[in-house]
């Protein structure tokens, strides 16, 4: 990974978490790892414990940034949430599966996030 990609998306973490603090979300922690992989962050909603994917993108539409997260990048976020869980002794906790789209534009910034983004059982 280029070092201007690695700090693109260290701005758009940066970014989103501003947002979903503003929104009321507690971060939990930020860049999870294990062996199987990462989540950009873990959040309170509430009573739900919600991962979150950021997806940022220079000049293109949020639209397009979402579409980022396929199918297989949700099956392993699902996978790495369900390690956080058993190693936080949380398995009965309500969880969502949020989406954050992020499109810069010079120094304009689009930010959506996409609650339940999607769904797997845990």
């Amino acid at each position: 990974m280029t070092k201007s990609r690695i700090e693109l998306g260290q701005m758009g973490e940066k970014l989103a978490c501003i947002e979903l603090t503003r929104m009321g979300y507690k971060i939990v922690t930020q860049n999870y790892r294990c062996k199987i992989g990462e989540i950009d962050v873990i959040a309170e909603d509430g009573e739900t414990l919600v991962f979150i994917e950021i997806k940022t993108r220079n000049k293109a539409e949020t639209s397009v940034v979402k579409e980022a997260v396929n199918i297989r990048k949700q099956r392993r976020i699902a996978k790495v949430a369900l390690v956080y869980m058993k190693s936080k002794g949380c398995m009965d906790k309500r969880v969502r599966f949020d989406v954050v789209a992020i499109s810069l534009k010079g120094n304009v910034s689009h930010i959506e996030i996409i609650k339940n983004a999607f769904d797997f059982e845990i």
